[in-house]
Protein backbone atom coordinates (compact mmCIF):
# COMPACT_ATOMS: atom_id res chain seq x y z
CA UNK A 1 0.00 0.00 0.00
CA UNK A 2 2.65 2.43 0.61
CA UNK A 3 4.40 1.77 -2.45
CA UNK A 4 1.29 2.36 -4.58
CA UNK A 5 0.88 5.82 -2.25
CA UNK A 6 4.09 6.46 -3.01
CA UNK A 7 3.57 5.98 -7.13
CA UNK A 8 0.54 8.08 -6.98
CA UNK A 9 2.44 10.90 -4.82
CA UNK A 10 5.83 10.88 -7.22
CA UNK A 11 4.27 12.29 -10.59
CA UNK A 12 2.57 15.00 -8.72
CA UNK A 13 5.38 16.14 -7.05
CA UNK A 14 7.65 16.12 -10.47
CA UNK A 15 4.83 18.89 -11.44
CA UNK A 16 5.08 20.65 -8.66
CA UNK A 17 8.65 20.83 -8.91
CA UNK A 18 8.47 21.71 -12.52
CA UNK A 19 6.08 24.34 -12.36
CA UNK A 20 8.55 25.76 -9.51
CA UNK A 21 11.28 26.35 -11.95
CA UNK A 22 8.82 27.87 -14.73
CA UNK A 23 10.31 31.41 -15.95
CA UNK A 24 7.92 34.18 -14.76
CA UNK A 25 7.46 34.54 -18.51
CA UNK A 26 5.92 30.54 -18.72
CA UNK A 27 3.63 31.27 -15.53
CA UNK A 28 2.41 35.00 -17.18
CA UNK A 29 0.86 33.14 -19.96
CA UNK A 30 -2.81 34.51 -20.67
CA UNK A 31 -2.25 38.22 -21.15
CA UNK A 32 -5.73 39.43 -23.22
CA UNK A 33 -5.42 42.09 -25.98
CA UNK A 34 -7.95 44.82 -24.58
CA UNK A 35 -6.70 46.44 -27.92
CA UNK A 36 -7.71 44.51 -31.06
CA UNK A 37 -5.67 46.51 -33.66
CA UNK A 38 -8.77 46.31 -35.73
CA UNK A 39 -11.80 49.26 -34.08
CA UNK A 40 -12.47 50.84 -30.55
CA UNK A 41 -14.45 47.70 -29.99
CA UNK A 42 -15.18 47.38 -26.11
CA UNK A 43 -13.80 50.98 -25.49
CA UNK A 44 -16.11 54.22 -24.33
CA UNK A 45 -15.27 57.62 -24.72
CA UNK A 46 -15.92 60.35 -22.58
CA UNK A 47 -14.23 63.48 -23.78
CA UNK A 48 -15.34 66.98 -21.87
CA UNK A 49 -18.04 68.84 -22.70
CA UNK A 50 -18.97 66.11 -24.97
CA UNK A 51 -22.06 63.24 -24.03
CA UNK A 52 -20.71 59.60 -23.21
CA UNK A 53 -19.38 58.14 -26.55
CA UNK A 54 -19.67 61.32 -28.50
CA UNK A 55 -15.96 61.15 -30.40
CA UNK A 56 -15.58 65.06 -30.58
CA UNK A 57 -13.15 65.56 -33.62
CA UNK A 58 -12.52 62.04 -33.91
CA UNK A 59 -10.14 62.11 -31.40
CA UNK A 60 -9.57 58.62 -30.90
CA UNK A 61 -8.98 56.43 -33.92
CA UNK A 62 -7.60 53.41 -35.35
CA UNK A 63 -5.06 53.75 -38.18
CA UNK A 64 -2.28 51.23 -39.14
CA UNK A 65 -2.83 49.27 -36.84
CA UNK A 66 -2.85 51.66 -33.78
CA UNK A 67 -5.20 53.47 -31.57
CA UNK A 68 -3.99 57.09 -32.07
CA UNK A 69 -4.97 60.06 -30.41
CA UNK A 70 -5.48 63.32 -32.69
CA UNK A 71 -6.48 66.94 -32.97
CA UNK A 72 -6.36 67.66 -36.66
CA UNK A 73 -10.11 68.44 -36.70
CA UNK A 74 -9.61 71.05 -33.52
CA UNK A 75 -9.62 74.45 -33.89
CA UNK A 76 -8.03 74.80 -30.15
CA UNK A 77 -7.75 72.49 -27.72
CA UNK A 78 -10.11 74.63 -25.44
CA UNK A 79 -9.88 71.87 -22.31
CA UNK A 80 -11.52 68.84 -24.04
CA UNK A 81 -9.59 66.83 -22.26
CA UNK A 82 -10.48 63.20 -23.05
CA UNK A 83 -10.65 59.50 -21.76
CA UNK A 84 -11.38 56.08 -23.81
CA UNK A 85 -12.49 53.46 -21.25
CA UNK A 86 -12.33 49.84 -21.62
CA UNK A 87 -15.49 48.14 -20.44
CA UNK A 88 -14.64 45.83 -17.94
CA UNK A 89 -13.49 47.42 -14.43
CA UNK A 90 -10.80 45.29 -12.90
CA UNK A 91 -9.49 44.99 -8.96
CA UNK A 92 -5.62 42.40 -9.32
CA UNK A 93 -3.91 42.82 -12.60
CA UNK A 94 -1.29 44.08 -14.54
CA UNK A 95 -1.73 46.21 -17.63
CA UNK A 96 1.26 46.72 -19.92
CA UNK A 97 0.99 49.66 -22.85
CA UNK A 98 3.67 50.55 -26.08
CA UNK A 99 3.23 54.27 -26.58
CA UNK A 100 5.15 56.99 -28.54
CA UNK A 101 4.81 60.89 -28.66
CA UNK A 102 3.82 62.09 -32.05
CA UNK A 103 3.65 65.55 -34.22
CA UNK A 104 3.03 68.61 -32.12
CA UNK A 105 0.74 69.83 -29.14
CA UNK A 106 -2.73 70.99 -30.65
CA UNK A 107 -3.19 74.62 -30.09
CA UNK A 108 -4.49 75.92 -26.86
CA UNK A 109 -2.92 72.98 -24.96
CA UNK A 110 -1.23 73.85 -21.52
CA UNK A 111 2.07 73.75 -20.95
CA UNK A 112 2.48 71.00 -18.87
CA UNK A 113 0.11 69.00 -21.46
CA UNK A 114 3.42 68.75 -23.63
CA UNK A 115 3.84 64.87 -24.47
CA UNK A 116 1.74 64.36 -22.09
CA UNK A 117 -0.86 61.25 -21.20
CA UNK A 118 -1.62 58.43 -18.74
CA UNK A 119 -2.99 55.40 -17.99
CA UNK A 120 -5.84 55.75 -15.37
CA UNK A 121 -6.82 52.84 -13.10
CA UNK A 122 -8.95 52.34 -10.40
CA UNK A 123 -11.01 54.72 -12.33
CA UNK A 124 -14.78 55.96 -12.06
CA UNK A 125 -17.34 54.58 -14.51
CA UNK A 126 -17.64 56.69 -17.53
CA UNK A 127 -21.59 57.24 -16.98
CA UNK A 128 -21.02 58.74 -13.81
CA UNK A 129 -19.12 61.46 -14.96
CA UNK A 130 -20.48 65.08 -15.12
CA UNK A 131 -20.59 66.74 -18.98
CA UNK A 132 -17.75 69.13 -18.27
CA UNK A 133 -15.76 67.02 -16.04
CA UNK A 134 -12.66 67.09 -17.40
CA UNK A 135 -10.61 63.74 -15.51
CA UNK A 136 -12.49 60.82 -13.79
CA UNK A 137 -11.71 60.29 -10.53
CA UNK A 138 -8.76 57.37 -10.53
CA UNK A 139 -5.44 56.73 -10.41
CA UNK A 140 -2.94 58.54 -12.98
CA UNK A 141 -0.25 56.49 -14.34
CA UNK A 142 1.37 59.61 -15.84
CA UNK A 143 3.09 59.03 -19.24
CA UNK A 144 5.53 61.44 -20.23
CA UNK A 145 7.60 62.32 -22.93
CA UNK A 146 10.97 64.00 -22.96
CA UNK A 147 11.43 67.33 -24.87
CA UNK A 148 15.02 66.48 -26.19
CA UNK A 149 17.02 68.41 -24.19
CA UNK A 150 15.66 68.46 -20.05
CA UNK A 151 14.86 65.50 -18.45
CA UNK A 152 11.70 64.26 -17.42
CA UNK A 153 10.28 60.70 -15.42
CA UNK A 154 7.72 59.04 -17.00
CA UNK A 155 5.20 56.53 -15.12
CA UNK A 156 5.09 59.33 -12.46
CA UNK A 157 1.34 59.23 -10.06
CA UNK A 158 -0.82 61.49 -10.08
CA UNK A 159 -4.20 61.58 -8.07
CA UNK A 160 -7.76 63.55 -9.31
CA UNK A 161 -10.02 63.33 -6.78
CA UNK A 162 -7.83 60.32 -4.81
CA UNK A 163 -5.14 59.99 -2.30
CA UNK A 164 -2.56 57.21 -2.10
CA UNK A 165 -0.40 56.49 0.86
CA UNK A 166 3.47 56.71 -0.40
CA UNK A 167 6.62 56.29 2.27
CA UNK A 168 4.68 54.91 5.18
CA UNK A 169 2.20 58.28 4.82
CA UNK A 170 -1.02 59.56 3.63
CA UNK A 171 0.29 61.28 -0.03
CA UNK A 172 -2.05 64.11 -0.53
CA UNK A 173 0.26 65.74 -3.26
CA UNK A 174 -1.10 65.67 -6.94
CA UNK A 175 1.48 64.33 -8.88
CA UNK A 176 4.58 62.89 -7.19
CA UNK A 177 8.09 61.65 -10.07
CA UNK A 178 8.73 58.01 -10.04
CA UNK A 179 12.69 57.13 -10.65
CA UNK A 180 12.58 56.65 -14.27
CA UNK A 181 14.95 57.91 -17.07
CA UNK A 182 13.59 59.93 -19.89
CA UNK A 183 12.38 58.74 -23.21
CA UNK A 184 13.05 61.77 -26.08
CA UNK A 185 11.67 61.93 -29.28
CA UNK A 186 9.05 59.32 -31.12
CA UNK A 187 10.94 55.81 -30.06
CA UNK A 188 8.03 53.13 -28.75
CA UNK A 189 8.13 52.90 -24.66
CA UNK A 190 6.85 50.36 -23.06
CA UNK A 191 5.32 50.88 -19.45
CA UNK A 192 3.40 48.13 -16.96
CA UNK A 193 1.42 48.22 -13.94
CA UNK A 194 0.60 46.10 -11.17
CA UNK A 195 -2.44 46.74 -9.16
CA UNK A 196 -3.18 44.64 -6.42
CA UNK A 197 -7.03 45.73 -5.61
CA UNK A 198 -6.59 48.31 -2.59
CA UNK A 199 -3.33 47.13 -1.90
CA UNK A 200 -0.27 47.42 -3.66
CA UNK A 201 0.25 49.48 -7.06
CA UNK A 202 3.73 49.30 -9.33
CA UNK A 203 4.71 51.16 -11.95
CA UNK A 204 7.23 49.08 -14.02
CA UNK A 205 9.93 50.29 -16.85
CA UNK A 206 12.41 48.03 -18.07
CA UNK A 207 12.04 45.63 -15.92
CA UNK A 208 12.25 47.98 -12.73
CA UNK A 209 9.67 49.19 -10.11
CA UNK A 210 10.15 53.38 -10.15
CA UNK A 211 7.61 53.83 -7.81
CA UNK A 212 4.76 52.40 -5.37
CA UNK A 213 2.17 52.78 -3.13
CA UNK A 214 -0.47 51.81 -1.62
CA UNK A 215 -3.77 52.09 -0.07
CA UNK A 216 -5.78 54.25 -3.19
CA UNK A 217 -8.55 56.02 -1.67
CA UNK A 218 -11.41 58.90 -2.55
CA UNK A 219 -10.11 62.16 -1.57
CA UNK A 220 -12.90 63.90 0.81
CA UNK A 221 -12.03 66.90 -0.30
CA UNK A 222 -13.48 66.11 -4.32
CA UNK A 223 -16.78 67.39 -5.01
CA UNK A 224 -17.49 63.53 -6.08
CA UNK A 225 -16.71 61.92 -2.51
CA UNK A 226 -20.08 61.50 -1.76
CA UNK A 227 -21.13 60.91 -5.13
CA UNK A 228 -18.32 57.97 -5.38
CA UNK A 229 -18.63 56.69 -1.72
CA UNK A 230 -20.06 52.98 -1.63
CA UNK A 231 -22.95 52.35 0.94
CA UNK A 232 -20.64 50.89 3.31
CA UNK A 233 -18.65 53.87 3.58
CA UNK A 234 -14.94 52.48 2.88
CA UNK A 235 -13.34 55.15 0.66
CA UNK A 236 -10.35 52.38 0.01
CA UNK A 237 -11.00 51.74 -4.35
CA UNK A 238 -10.45 48.21 -4.40
CA UNK A 239 -11.29 47.72 -8.62
CA UNK A 240 -12.12 50.87 -11.01
CA UNK A 241 -12.19 51.87 -14.58
CA UNK A 242 -9.26 51.25 -16.77
CA UNK A 243 -8.32 54.22 -19.49
CA UNK A 244 -6.28 56.10 -21.88
CA UNK A 245 -5.96 60.02 -21.66
CA UNK A 246 -6.24 63.05 -24.51
CA UNK A 247 -4.59 65.85 -22.66
CA UNK A 248 -3.28 68.00 -26.09
CA UNK A 249 -0.47 66.14 -27.67
CA UNK A 250 -0.59 63.04 -30.23
CA UNK A 251 0.08 59.75 -29.12
CA UNK A 252 -0.38 56.31 -30.59
CA UNK A 253 -0.61 53.25 -28.81
CA UNK A 254 -0.23 49.79 -30.13
CA UNK A 255 -0.75 47.42 -27.59
CA UNK A 256 -2.94 47.79 -24.68
CA UNK A 257 -2.71 44.02 -22.53
CA UNK A 258 -3.87 42.77 -19.36
CA UNK A 259 -3.01 40.12 -17.55
CA UNK A 260 -6.03 39.33 -14.95
CA UNK A 261 -4.85 38.49 -11.57
CA UNK A 262 -8.30 38.17 -9.78
CA UNK A 263 -11.64 36.64 -11.01
CA UNK A 264 -13.09 39.95 -12.54
CA UNK A 265 -14.54 40.26 -15.98
CA UNK A 266 -13.39 36.80 -17.83
CA UNK A 267 -13.86 37.11 -21.43
CA UNK A 268 -12.77 35.87 -24.77
CA UNK A 269 -10.18 38.16 -25.62
CA UNK A 270 -7.19 37.46 -27.84
CA UNK A 271 -4.37 35.60 -26.15
CA UNK A 272 -0.67 36.67 -26.59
Amino acid sequence: MKKNLANLLLPALILALLWGCQSPKQKEKGWIQLFNGKDLKDWNIKIAGFPLNENYGNTFRVEDGLLKVRYDQYQKFDDHFGHIFYKCPYSHYKIRVEYRFVGEQCLGGAGWALRNSGIMIHGQSPESMELNQDFPVSIEVQLLGGNGKDERTTMNVCTPGTNIVYNDSLWTNHCTNSKSKTYHGDQWVTAEVEVQGDSIIKHIMDGKVVIEYTKPQLDERDASYQKLLPPDGNKLLKKGTISLQSESHPIDFRKVELLNLGDDCEEPAAKQ
